[in-house]
């Protein structure tokens, strides 16, 4: 079985998923994660192209603390449009490559564009991707993936329906989210936010929600056929 992780920028994943993308690699799923965005104007003194380069080597290093699969569509960041043909056939040779059983992404009513139009490409790659007469770079992928939409930022205008219990990943979670030093030094800097501790009380608060330690919400993508008679989260 197969996962795969598509967020907007390289430190999304950890923020929103991280824990639970950890226990499909416990049950001995492959795990694919993915950012859309490269991420490179996160910072007020480090430029562009420098930042490109290490907030990708800080995404292959957490990627690899889980053992799974990093990839990029390496699109500067607010430059991301759910409309664009080029940006959704970008994201549909990435489910192609992956062939996953199912997706996470974000919510379509998530707080930043980037984040919005991924959710966009996603939903609509996730689909045109099963057509086999739509060449792109990869192979055609049949199956209409469940989709399911990872938690908001503080979980603000988001009404999780399901929850997976990351108390026993928590400290990969956590692990995986330090290597995006230059973000928490960024989020430091610029908002005033110990940025690992807002995402441990954020962790934390959904636990406390569904009878856990530390938990990660979701809710499914409600659009036929993607909704199946099954759970496909840990």
């Amino acid at each position: 079985m197969r996962v795969l992780a598509i967020a907007a920028h390289p430190d999304d994943i950890e923020i929103s998923c991280a824990g639970t993308l950890a226990r499909y690699k416990k049950m001995g799923w492959d795990v694919f994660m993915c950012h859309v965005s490269n991420g490179n104007q996160g910072h007020a003194v480090i430029m562009p192209d420098e930042l490109r380069a290490i907030r990708r080597k800080e995404f292959l290093n957490s990627a690899a603390l889980l053992g799974a699969e990093g990839l990029t569509c390496d699109i500067d960041d607010l430059c991301i449009y759910g409309d664009m043909r080029e940006h959704r056939e970008k994201v549909m040779d990435i489910i192609r490559y992956a062939r996953p059983d199912v997706i996470i992404t974000h919510s379509p009513n998530d707080y930043m564009p980037d984040h919005v139009a991924v959710s966009k490409l996603v939903f609509d790659a996730s689909f045109v991707s099963t057509l086999p007469h739509y060449t792109t770079r990869e192979t055609y992928y049949e199956t209409l993936t469940p989709i399911y939409y990872m938690d908001t930022l503080a979980g603000l205008n988001f009404i999780p329906t399901e929850y997976v219990d990351i108390t026993d990943t928590y400290d990969q979670k956590m692990e995986m989210l330090r290597q995006h030093e230059s973000q928490l030094t960024w989020m430091k800097d610029h908002d005033g936010i110990d940025f690992a501790e807002f995402v441990s009380t954020c962790a934390r608060y959904r636990g406390l929600q569904c009878g856990a330690g530390y938990a990660e919400a979701f809710t499914p993508c409600y659009a036929w056929p993607k909704v199946k008679a099954e759970r496909y989260l840990p």
